[in-house]
């Protein structure tokens, strides 16, 4: 380690992924307490003429050792154990810029439950009603179908192109209801109901194919229903002949029932994801994430924590699973190992239960979480020590998040709002 004055240097050399900001390869001496800041208005400095004309001042992140630098650098190769003797790889790239709140849509009671698919956005309420609205804000149908407060919903598949979209609603009224919408009349129809529960329905995930669901309820059961709308596969007649609908009773829904059933957790099932075809995972009140077999009906492993496990997101490049937490934390699983050292990494910055987390739909390393401190946080799996990004705006607890569409940033909450958040990601950002 070099010294100038009082100050130590070490040796640093810069590189980054992205075009067009490139600065020379050779080692640098910088100061060891150097900041953000500092090596943000090094790398300007560094630029050719061209470069920073075109580009005009950046704001830099900087990646040390796979981690974002958010602290003195001598503080964070202390923290690392690195030596300080040889010459310090540092990757650099612009900074994500920070996203913009877009709109606040009002609703009549919490908002419960959200799933976004192209330009549209369903919600579940506590009012018992799911709507539908575009990313303009404007409300394009109201739906009261249940008769309990709607705890999680999901867009199934498109039928006939875009012309038609369909959905499914799950309730605290322990059911749950299948839609077909037509966009172009936007009219609706209710194809039919699935009745098993016997609890809450809180939480319902589609198939990567879409040819099934599968839902967990307060009831601490598992189920996986066909998504199919050929009423065929409604095999309740078969499966209970002591409640035969009259045939000639065209006012009633068809009825389906589950194609399996899988117990096992011991409190209310929060959260359910596919992993792939043959697997789900679980999450619940009895402080596990189950996952499931579902070619042998079997669970296959489990992971213990010490809270209530609130939701979960898979991340389909990497396969990483997040977990929320009532402890205030959000962990990054591995789900693929099963000797007790699944956790790869902890993100700690709420103050409160962390109710809702989703993936980015295009970025394998950033996620959003929500919480009962009315917050939303963007992360970086390399900045485990803090968010990206805090967005304020909710004057009550966060029940849910979504993230599906690259653009926006969903979450709704206890204060009767849908916050819409816009977001530029940095395309060359993202990892190949």
């Amino acid at each position: 380690m070099e010294t100038d004055g009082n100050v130590p240097h070490v040796q640093a050399k810069f590189f980054t992924k992205q075009k067009g900001i490139s600065v020379p390869d050779s080692p640098f001496s910088i100061p060891y307490n150097v900041g953000v800041i500092e090596l943000s208005s090094l790398i300007n400095s560094l630029l050719s003429q061209d470069e920073a004309e075109s580009r005009g001042l950046v704001n830099f992140d900087f990646l040390v050792d796979g981690e974002f630098l958010r602290e003195p650098l001598n503080q964070f190769l202390q923290r690392k154990e690195a030596s300080t003797e040889s010459v310090i790889d540092i990757e650099y790239l612009e900074r994500q810029p920070a996203p913009e709140p877009e709109d606040a849509l009002v609703h009549d009671d919490w908002v419960a439950a959200l799933a976004a698919s192209q330009d549209y956005i369903l919600t579940g309420c506590y009012d018992n009603v799911v709507r539908v609205w575009n990313t303009e804000g404007d409300l394009l149908m109201t739906i009261p179908g249940h008769s309990g407060p709607v705890k999680c919903l999901a867009w199934l598949h498109n039928e006939d192109g875009v012309a038609q979209k369909t959905f499914v609603t799950g309730s605290h009224d322990e059911t749950l209801l299948v839609w077909r919408w037509n966009q172009q009349t936007n009219s609706l129809d209710c194809v039919h109901s699935c009745r098993g529960h016997a609890g809450s329905v809180d939480t319902v995930t589609v198939s990567p194919n879409g040819q099934r669901f599968c839902t967990g309820s307060w009831d601490k059961l598992l189920k996986i229903w066909s998504a199919s709308l050929d009423h065929s596969a409604d095999a309740d007649d078969d499966e209970a002949p002591q409640k035969k609908k009259k045939k000639t009773d065209g006012q009633k829904l068809p009825s389906r029932v589950p194609l399996l059933t899988l117990s096992g957790h011991s409190e209310g099932v929060s959260s359910a994801l596919w992993v792939n075809e043959d697997v789900v995972a679980t999450a619940s009140w009895d402080h596990t994430i189950r996952l499931w077999d579902l070619h042998h009906g079997i669970q296959k492993s489990a992971i213990t924590g010490a809270k209530v496990f609130l939701d979960l997101s898979i991340c389909p490049e990497t396969q990483l699973m997040l977990a929320a937490s009532a402890d205030r934390h959000v962990r990054l699983y591995d789900h693929r190992i099963t000797d007790g050292a699944s956790v790869k990494s902890t993100f700690t910055s709420h103050t409160a239960w962390v109710s809702s987390v989703s993936w980015s739909p295009c970025h394998p390393n950033q996620f959003i979480s929500g919480s009962y401190d009315a917050i939303l946080k963007l992360w970086d799996t390399r900045s485990p020590k803090a968010p990206l990004y805090d967005m304020t705006g909710h004057e009550d607890k966060i029940l849910a998040v979504d993230w599906s569409m690259p653009q926006y940033m969903l979450s709704g909450g206890a204060d009767n709002h849908l916050k819409i958040f816009s977001y530029q990601a940095r395309e060359a950002q993202i990892p190949s």
